[in-house]
C-alpha cells in the first residue's frame, strides 16, 4: 500500500508517542488546576486556552522555520522545547507562568505536527493517501484516548506525571530523528490560505461550523478536566470522561461521514449539532448514573469532533481542486480561533452558574450552529448529489495535514483526478455560478 513500510512506520510511532504525551499532559494540567484552591475555573480556562493560541500562531509561522532549518532539526528542536516546558510546569503552579508555558507548548506542537504531516504526505503514493490519513487519525485519537488512564499512575501534585510526559515526548524524537529521507521524504510546506471573507462567501455554514467545532472541542479537551474536577470526579473518573469524549469522535466519524455522502451535508451537520445540544443540556441538568453520563458525554464529544471533518467536506464541495488545500488551511485557522475561545467561555459559564454552566454553554453553542444551519438550508438549495465529493476524516493539527486529503486534486499515476467534481458556489445572496468564480 505504501512505498515502504519502513518509511511510514517510524513516523507513525513518533506520532503515537507524541500524542500519548500530549493527551496525558493536557488532562494532567486540568486536574492540577482543579485541585488548586486559589485558582478559579475561569482563570484555569484562560490558562489552558494558551495551548490553542500558541498552536494557531504556530500554524502560521512554523512553515518558514521548517523551510530554513529542515524537517528533522526543526522537529528535534521543537519537541525538545516541549519536553522541557512539560517539566517546567511542575516547579510553580501560577496562572500567568503556566499560560506563557502553554503558548510556547502549543506553538512548538504546531510545528512538530507540520513536520510529521509533511513527511507523511511525501511517504505515500496518490492511491494510498486516504488510507494513510485514516491510519494517522486513528493513531492520533487512539493515543490521546488511551493516555488518559496514565493519570492514575500518580497524584497530579507530584513530579511523577510531569516527568513521564517529558520522557515520552523525548522518546518520540527517536523514530523520526533516525528516519533517513528517501524517495518518500518530506514535502514542501504549503502556507497559503483563503481569507475568512473568501471562505465565508464560498460556504457560510462550512466556516461557521468549523469555528463552532473549535469552540466545542477546545472546551472539551482543555476545559473538560476542569469541569470534571469541579464536579468532584475522582482522577480515575476524569480519565474515563476525557477518554470517552475523545474516543466518541473516532466511533462517530465513519457513520456520520458516510451519511453526509448520501444526503445534503447541511442536514447531517444540523441534525448532529442539535442532537449534541440536547445531549449537552441533559448532561447539564439531569442527575444520572456515571456510566450513563459517560455514554452521553462520549456521544457529545463524537458530534463535536466529527463536525469539523464534515464542514471541510461540505466546503470542498464548492471548490475547485486547486483550492482545497488553502481552503482547509483557512478552515483550520477558524477552528483554532474557536478552540482558543472555547475553554475560556465554558469556564466563564461555570463561574456564573456553577459546574452545570460548562455543558449549558456547549448546548447554546451547538444550538446556535444548528439554527444557522437551518437558516442556510432555507436560503440555498442543496447541490446535486453527484457534485458532492467523498467524506474524509481530516487532521486538525496543522494545515499540512490537508495535503494528505485525497480530494486535493492530486493526479493519480493514470492521470485521473482524485478530487470530486466541484459543485456550485454557496454565496450569501449571490446568483448561482461555477465554484471557481470566487472573486
Amino acid at each position: 500500500m505504501f512505498r515502504s513500510l519502513s518509511t511510514v512506520g517510524p513516523l507513525l510511532i513518533s506520532v503515537g508517542l507524541m500524542q500519548t504525551a500530549n493527551g496525558l499532559f493536557g488532562s494532567l494540567l486540568g486536574v492540577r488546576l482543579g485541585q488548586a484552591e486559589n485558582i478559579s475555573p475561569e482563570i484555569s480556562g484562560l490558562v489552558l486556552s494558551g495551548y490553542f493560541m500558541g498552536m494557531t500562531v504556530g500554524c502560521l509561522v512554523c512553515g518558514s522555520l521548517i523551510e530554513r532549518v529542515g524537517h528533522v532539526r526543526t522537529f528535534a528542536v521543537l519537541v525538545s522545547i516541549v519536553s522541557a516546558v512539560s517539566v517546567a510546569h511542575a516547579y510553580l503552579v501560577e496562572p500567568f507562568y503556566w499560560w506563557v508555558l502553554r503558548v510556547i507548548y502549543g506553538f512548538c506542537m504546531a510545528g512538530a505536527y507540520m513536520v510529521v504531516e509533511s513527511w507523511l504526505n511525501g511517504s505515500v503514493d496518490n492511491r494510498s493517501r486516504g488510507s494513510l490519513l485514516s491510519i494517522y487519525m486513528i493513531i492520533v485519537f487512539g493515543a490521546m484516548a488511551g493516555s488518559q488512564y496514565l493519570l492514575n499512575l500518580s497524584s497530579a501534585k507530584t513530579f511523577v506525571l510531569y516527568g513521564l510526559t517529558s520522557i515520552v515526548f523525548s522518546l518520540s524524537l527517536v523514530p523520526l530523528s533516525l528516519q533517513r529521507p528517501s524517495s518518500g521524504g518530506p514535502t514542501d510546506i504549503t502556507s497559503s490560505a483563503l481569507s475568512f471573507r473568501e471562505l465565508y462567501r464560498i460556504s457560510p455554514f462550512g466556516m461557521v461550523a468549523s469555528f463552532g467545532s473549535g469552540i466545542l472541542m477546545g472546551a472539551v479537551l482543555a476545559g473538560g478536566s476542569i469541569y470534571a474536577s469541579a464536579r468532584g470526579f475522582t482522577v480515575s473518573e476524569i480519565a474515563q470522561f476525557i477518554s470517552v469524549s475523545i474516543f466518541g469522535g473516532l466511533l462517530l466519524q465513519y457513520p456520520l461521514g458516510k451519511l453526509s455522502d448520501l444526503m445534503d451535508r447541511r442536514t447531517i451537520m444540523t441534525a448532529a449539532v442539535l442532537s449534541g445540544a440536547i445531549s449537552a443540556l441533559v448532561l447539564a441538568v439531569l442527575p444520572m448514573p456515571f456510566w450513563i453520563f459517560l455514554i452521553i458525554a462520549g456521544f457529545f464529544g463524537g458530534i463535536a469532533s466529527t463536525l469539523y471533518s464534515i464542514a471541510v467536506a461540505y466546503t470542498n464541495d464548492y471548490l475547485d481542486a486547486a483550492d482545497l488545500v488553502p481552503a482547509s488551511a483557512g478552515l483550520l485557522l477558524a477552528f483554532g480561533i474557536g478552540a482558543a475561545a472555547g475553554p475560556i467561555s465554558a469556564t466563564q459559564a461555570m463561574g456564573i452558574v456553577g459546574p452545570s454552566g460548562f455543558y449549558l454553554f456547549l448546548a447554546l453553542v451547538s444550538l446556535g450552529i444548528g439554527i444557522f444551519g437551518i437558516w442556510r438550508m432555507i436560503r440555498r438549495a442543496a447541490i446535486p448529489m453527484e457534485d458532492q465529493g467523498p467524506f474524509v476524516f481530516v487532521s486538525r493539527a496543522s494545515p499540512v495535514g490537508a495535503e494528505l486529503d485525497p480530494r486535493g486534486g492530486v493526479d493519480t499515476e493514470d492521470g485521473s483526478d482524485l478530487a470530486g467534481t466541484p459543485g456550485d458556489e454557496e454565496s450569501g445572496d449571490l446568483p448561482e455560478k461555477p465554484s471557481n468564480a470566487i472573486s
